[in-house]
């Protein structure tokens, strides 16, 4: 993170991509907590009253874990901002506390738990591909925005994503092991 050459490639690609611009603003903006977790928070309702209605076991299980899942977001991203306080592209001011992406975390926690969340409640097989669809293109959306903007360096979101795969992969196997319903 401080020297080397997968430091300068990352220096090669943010000035590649760097073309700060108001669409990649907008889509960075999606990676924030004040977008992204009222999307997750109106998933959570919906998943909860829907498994209540139908009378699942332990309803508020999923709901529940999908929650806590993005409360792990701040209580990871921030020591390890801590730990390896790199600093900033040229854009933004001086000061470490820019890997991993805190926004790319957000956005790839948030809609990845919705979509997570939502699929077994989807009919049919192009709805859950559409929604999977949705919820990538908006997690790279947000990775490019971040970067396009010189919000991070690359390597910052990819950092994220690699530990986001772990976080969601947990809610999978957790959701996947759990009784659907009742009947």
């Amino acid at each position: 993170m401080a020297d080397g050459p997968l430091l300068r490639l990352d220096e090669r690609v943010s000035r590649a991509l760097l073309h700060p611009d108001r669409a990649s603003e907008l889509l960075a903006d999606l990676g924030d907590i004040r977008v992204a977790v009222p999307v997750l928070a109106v998933v959570l309702v919906y998943v909860a009253l829907r498994a209540r209605r139908t009378g699942t076991d332990r309803w508020w299980v999923p709901a529940t874990a999908g929650a806590v899942l993005m409360a792990l977001v701040p209580a990871l991203i921030v020591p390890l901002k801590e730990l390896t306080a790199r600093h900033g592209t040229h854009v933004m001011p001086p000061g470490p506390g820019y890997f991993p992406s805190g926004h790319t975390a957000t956005a790839a926690v948030a809609y990845g738990a919705a979509t997570l969340l939502l699929l077994p409640w989807l009919r049919t097989a192009w709805a859950r591909r559409a929604l999977v669809a949705l919820c990538a293109l908006t997690v790279l959306g947000v990775s490019f925005g971040l970067v396009r903007r010189g919000y991070h360096w690359p390597l910052d979101v990819v950092a994220s994503w690699f530990l986001c795969t772990v976080l969601l992969g947990s809610l999978w196997l957790f959701l996947d092991r759990r009784p659907r319903s009742r009947a």
